[in-house]
């Protein structure tokens, strides 16, 4: 759904949290989760330099990005590990794996009245990653914008019992969409509430791995927090 229309180093981004979170650190019997695929780039790009031998469960919506997704897919020979379907996560019988993974819509507004409707994350940004945080997977990979309540997701994460394991973060400008005055100016109401951390023309896109906190001896809560609302 997303990877259509988020911006090259925004993928090059998920691609690399990828590889350098889960795809390096699972073993051969462990599956993935995937929600909202998208055309199926960054998980492709990373398989390409992986070798990682089990299979990965992706959900898609958009039809178009699905399409796109399976096209690759058959390109580069990778359907007998990478399966998407055109659904939502929320609404399937939830496949077991030991990662979900997404790059969720985090564009906070009043309503989905936006440019690009299919990336809105809620009032607040934040209500798709923090609802992937309730479903009960022992690892979750997300991206987290520091304009999305970031605060609300480590403390969601706690709530469902996870910590923080390892994050990266990149500084990205304000895009497109992110810039659209009805959206940017709502991000503004939301600094002034301490719900969004950003500049002028700039914020932060952590990618986050969340692990049960029964399975981690490491975590990282309190330094991800002061990065992302260090804006």
């Amino acid at each position: 759904m997303k990877d259509i229309f988020f911006c090259p180093e925004e993928s090059n981004f998920y691609s690399n949290c990828l590889e350098t979170f889960v795809l390096n650190n699972c073993r051969n019997s462990e599956s993935i989760v995937e929600f909202g695929s998208g055309d199926g780039s960054p998980m492709i790009n990373s398989l390409l330099k992986n070798k990682f031998d089990a299979v990965i469960h992706g959900f898609e919506l958009n039809t178009l990005a699905w399409k796109l997704a399976n096209s690759k897919i058959d390109e580069y020979n990778l359907a007998h590990k990478y399966i998407i379907s055109n659904s939502c996560l929320f609404n399937s019988s939830q496949p077991k794996a030991e990662y979900l993974v997404a790059n969720p819509p985090y564009l906070p507004a009043p309503d989905p009245d936006i440019y690009m409707p299919l990336l809105f994350g809620g009032v607040d940004g934040a209500t798709v990653t923090n609802n992937l945080l309730s479903l009960g997977y022992k690892n979750v990979l997300v991206l987290v914008s520091s304009f999305s309540n970031p605060t609300s997701t480590i403390k969601i994460a706690a709530k469902n019992h996870y910590f923080v394991q390892n994050f990266m973060v990149l500084p990205l400008k304000f895009g497109y969409y992110s810039s659209e005055p009805k959206v940017k100016k709502y991000i503004d109401s939301l600094r002034q509430k301490k719900m969004a951390f950003c500049s002028e023309n700039h914020y932060f896109l952590a990618g986050v791995l969340f692990r049960n906190s029964q399975e981690s001896t490491i975590n990282l809560s309190n330094e991800l927090a002061q990065v992302m609302t260090s804006l």
